[in-house]
Formats: structure tokens, sequence, C-alpha cells
């Protein structure tokens, strides 16, 4: 496969029907759909035809909360957050305040999406969406990004592994960001947008 196919890197943009596309091996991906909030998920369950259902909305956007508040990225200021993530995209830690971990920000919620597993003798599984300081979404271990929290389409099955938790260490300094690259440097090309609204992963 040419780099472009072997990329992990993905873009969600509406075209007509929003369309969720992923410069991967077709055989190897999973029917995905993301959504904003819990409501636009039930709404889109009520389609005929779709493989899940208002009860998988409600489970795996509760799930997505719980594994946004464990694996989310954690900063120890809000204006280091932001400038990972966005001006007024990030909130207090409430998790570590609660778990006696001290006081940190982190992404807020910014849409989950969810993957069947059917096909593959599995389940419907979730993963939280935050967003990144381009404007983009992305998975909590910002190796997977999006241009929209909405669409569907097909995804890597590797999209919905979860994240190392973060819950009860140490939030990142300035200094620990910078060395890291920033959110989401583990990328290795950033997706773009071709002629015709064709996307390419880098």
């Amino acid at each position: 496969m040419t780099t472009r196919k072997r990329s992990r890197h993905v873009a969600l943009v509406l075209l007509g029907t929003a369309t969720l596309a992923l410069a991967a091996c077709e055989d190897d991906r999973v029917d995905a759909q993301a959504f904003p909030n819990l409501e636009s998920c039930i709404a889109a369950s009520k389609e005929n035809g779709l493989w899940f259902t208002e009860d998988d909305c409600r489970k795996n956007f509760t799930a997505a909360q719980q594994e946004l508040a464990e694996t989310a990225p954690r900063y120890e200021s809000k204006e280091l957050c932001e400038q990972q993530h966005g001006v007024g995209n990030c909130g207090g830690d409430q998790a570590a305040q609660q778990s006696g971990g001290g006081f940190s920000f982190m992404p807020l919620l910014m849409g989950y999406m969810m993957g069947s597993m059917m096909s593959r003798g599995g389940g419907v599984y979730s993963q939280p969406m935050v967003r990144t300081a381009n404007g983009q979404y992305s998975t909590p271990k910002g190796d997977t990004s999006f241009a929209s929290n909405s669409g569907r389409g097909k995804v890597a099955p590797q999209t919905f592994q979860r994240a190392p938790t973060t819950l009860g260490k140490p939030p990142m300094s300035a200094a620990q960001v910078s060395q890291r690259g920033g959110f989401g440097a583990a990328r290795t090309a950033r997706p773009s947008v071709g002629g015709g609204g064709r996307l390419f992963g880098g």
C-alpha cells in the first residue's frame, strides 16, 4: 500500500450526508459514526437500517464520558491546556480533585464516536472526542484526528483502542508538553482535503 494508505490519520467532513474517511485498507475498516452530543445520536438511531440503537447511544455516551475522565491529557494550568486544545475547550479536572490528586486541567468532551465491531465478534465501542489546537477533533491519545465531530463512514478498528490512563498521574508542565511536541505530536502526518472534497492522509 502507498504511504497515504498506511496512514492511520483520519478526517471527518460533510459531503451531502456526513462522511467519515480513513486512508486505510477497506477490508480492515469498521463502520463508525460520530456525534457532537447524546441527543444527536438518539435522533440518528431512529433511522431504519442502522447498526446502533438508542440504548447503544446512551451506554456509549456514558462510556465515553468515563473514558475521557480516566484517559484525557492533563495539564498543570488552564492556559497550557488551551494552548493544546483551544480557548474555551478546557475545564477543571474534577476526577483528580475527587480522588485527592490535586488540581489540574483537561480538555472538555466535544462529542463521541461509536464503532461497530459486530463483524469481528464484538459489539459497539466508543471513543470520546476532544478539540485540538488547530480546530480539529481527536481521540484522547491524539493519534487520530478529524475535521468534524459528526459524520459516518469507516475507520480502522485500532481507532477504538483505549488510551493509557492519566488519572492519578501528575499533570504535564509546559516543558513536558514542549518536549513531547504538543498534543497529537505522535501523528506522522496531518490529514488534508484534496480536490473534490476527497480526503488524504499525509
